[in-house]
């Protein structure tokens, strides 16, 4: 059961952040058989300069991808039942080409990225697996004709690059990368919508009975960061329905003022607000709440 819950965040998670790249297809099935690939991507056909910041995860979603999330660590049958995915991918690419007269044009058929939180040496051998320096350390690559990828999640460098691949690792190396998320400035494009799947993924798995020490310690991790970010979700709740408030006073005492000190206004601290709500009442016109803001910046 959790390990499904925790298939389920990822496959949001991956969504979520590659959304505005491409086409993402979730659970994508295959015709031969029963099979489903958990993400198939398809960039846009013009490159967005803003993938790079998703790091490593960008570099991965530049050209069509298919990404294999795993929350404990794949084995040899599951990397093999991955390839064949792939494989397939590619086969059924080639009977569209063959039906429609046209040549499979190499740039379109999707490369397989094995997500995997730890893979053993004897694992990575197995399939004759290396490393490509135009990679970073923990991504280990099989033969060309294979398409195929795995990433070591907890061999990846801690750095910036690669934060968007640790969210999906375990243990230390999820709640590192959730600490660095966390820490990101609050106008990043991904750190919202990233904490607040985080989150929800933390409330699934606390109504689940069958927690291993992993999840225990990651419900316990993220316990201090939602409470803290609840408590200014309501605060900045109350500071919004402040500047409403305030905003409507002044709009019947000085008749409709300019957006331009709308918006002044809600750049206001709480503080600041409350004194504004009581200095309002001795204000005759515009000029008077204008020359209030203006005190407010010395």
């Amino acid at each position: 059961m959790t390990r499904f819950i925790h298939d389920q965040f990822a496959k949001d998670y991956l969504e979520e952040l590659l959304k505005d790249y491409g086409e993402v297809k979730p659970s994508e099935k295959l015709s031969s058989e029963i099979k489903e690939i958990d993400i198939y991507f398809i960039p846009k056909n013009q490159p967005s300069p803003n993938l790079e910041v998703l790091g490593l995860l960008g570099k991965f979603a530049a050209y069509p991808a298919i990404l294999e999330p795993f929350r404990n660590p794949a084995s040899s049958d599951e990397i093999c039942d991955c390839i064949v995915k792939v494989l397939e991918a590619k086969a059924k690419l080639r009977r569209e080409a063959k039906t429609n007269k046209t040549k499979l044009q190499a740039e379109i058929i999707p490369k397989l990225w094995i997500l995997t939180p730890t893979a053993s040496a004897t694992v990575l051998s197995s399939f004759n697996a290396t490393q490509n320096e135009e990679f970073a350390p923990g991504v280990y690559f099989l033969g060309d004709a294979l398409r195929t990828a795995i990433v070591a999640i907890h061999q990846l460098p801690r750095t910036p690059e690669t934060l968007w691949l640790r969210i999906l690792g375990r243990g230390k190396i999820q709640e590192q990368a959730i600490t660095e998320l966390q820490a990101l400035p609050l106008n990043h494009p991904y750190q919202q919508v990233t904490l607040e799947l985080v989150y929800s993924l933390r409330e699934n798995l606390r109504i689940n009975q069958e927690l291993d020490e992993d999840d225990r310690e990651l419900i316990m991790r993220l316990e201090p960061l939602y409470q803290r970010d609840k408590a200014q979700a309501i605060q900045q709740g109350e500071q919004q329905g402040e500047q409403r408030l305030i905003i409507r006073l002044l709009n019947r005492r000085l008749g409709e003022i300019d957006p331009g000190l709308s918006d002044r206004v809600r750049e206001l601290s709480t503080e600041q607000l409350e004194n504004l709500g009581e200095a309002l009442l001795d204000f005759a016109s515009v000029d008077d709440l204008e020359t209030w803001l203006n005190m407010q910046r010395e």
